[in-house]
């Protein structure tokens, strides 16, 4: 009858399993070997062989992982090596994917007159569907990378010269100059649109005239405290999550503002451009158009005061 294999037996045979066929014969010899040496050690200490044996194999423990030891081969998609770069780069493609993805479905919807809760399935579906394409090919690039050896971009040695440049601190003077600057900038737009118009040789506004003066002069109003908030976080030096709770009001405000004097777009600006039945068409998909950009640059503004707010806390 043939022998009855023993549990050292078995636990080699297990680990060659996986092991290349030209280094087999050698493992398996030099594992075999360092397995019985451990075992006469235990029993040279006074243990039973066969408690001896069973307790030097569960130190070793697993014969797949410990035969990839030998070889060398990986047991992980992503190691050290790349872990941080797929992170970073996974973390930045879901910031800009799934928000895009989610404006493109939710304005295609709109556009071919789906009802409210139509939309958001479909954009919530596409932003999950997004979200697994992006993770799978994202991982699967860095699998391949880890796997072949190749390295990427900033790879090699880490020296000093590698560090980043210091983050600055608090708002500056350019952020504080910019916004207001922007602002004057879109009041002036405004004023211009509502008394002389865009339309050459043609008194035509393009924001409807029922803005006027009532609803202008409250953008206006929330835009001078636009400024004044730019104006208080440059000279706190940083931004807090009260001033990006104001930030907030005000950009809902403004929403508000819109909303209560829509329509935005002047009935008759696409009347007064396109002939035929094709300017109420026009003007129904460039007002979609506005608001879907309201509310992005909205909702932009909003979370970024809170993010702002978060580093400046840390």
């Amino acid at each position: 009858m043939p022998e009855t294999p023993t549990l050292t037996d078995r636990y080699v045979d297990a680990a060659m399993r996986t092991v290349p066929e030209s280094q087999r014969v050698d493992l398996a010899a030099e594992l075999r070997g360092s397995i019985a040496d451990q075992v006469e050690a235990r029993e040279d200490a006074g243990e039973p062989k066969d408690a001896a044996e069973r307790a030097v194999l569960t130190e070793l423990g697993d014969p797949d992982k410990l035969a990839a030891g030998y070889t060398g081969r990986q047991l992980h998609l992503i190691g050290p090596r790349y872990y941080l770069d797929w992170w970073r780069l996974l973390k930045l493609l879901l910031w800009i994917v799934l928000p895009c993805t989610a404006f493109g479905v939710a304005l295609g919807q709109t556009l071919s007159g789906a009802a409210v809760g139509g939309i958001i399935g479909s954009a919530v579906a596409a932003m999950l569907t997004a979200a697994v394409h992006v993770g799978f090919w994202t991982t699967l690039v860095f699998v391949i990378l880890e796997r072949t050896g190749h390295e990427t971009m900033d790879a090699g040695p880490w020296t000093p010269d590698r560090l980043p440049e210091p983050r600055q601190q608090g708002a500056g003077f350019g952020e504080m100059l910019t916004s207001i600057v922007w602002l004057l900038i879109l009041a002036g737009l405004v004023v211009w649109d509502l008394t002389l118009g865009f339309v050459p040789g043609r008194r035509l506004s393009f924001l409807n005239p029922a803005l006027w003066p009532v609803g202008a002069v409250l953008l206006f109003a929330l835009m001078a405290v636009a400024a004044v908030l730019a104006v208080l976080v440059y000279v706190r030096r940083r931004w807090t999550y009260g001033l990006a709770a104001v930030n907030a009001v005000l950009s809902l405000a403004v929403v508000a503002v819109l909303l209560v004097f829509s329509p935005v777009i002047d009935p008759a600006f696409f009347a007064a451009l396109i002939d035929g039945p094709d300017a109420a068409k026009v003007q129904q998909i460039v007002t979609i158009v506005l608001w879907f950009g309201i509310a992005a640059v909205a909702a932009w503004t909003i979370l970024d005061g809170f993010l702002k707010a978060r580093r400046a806390g840390r």
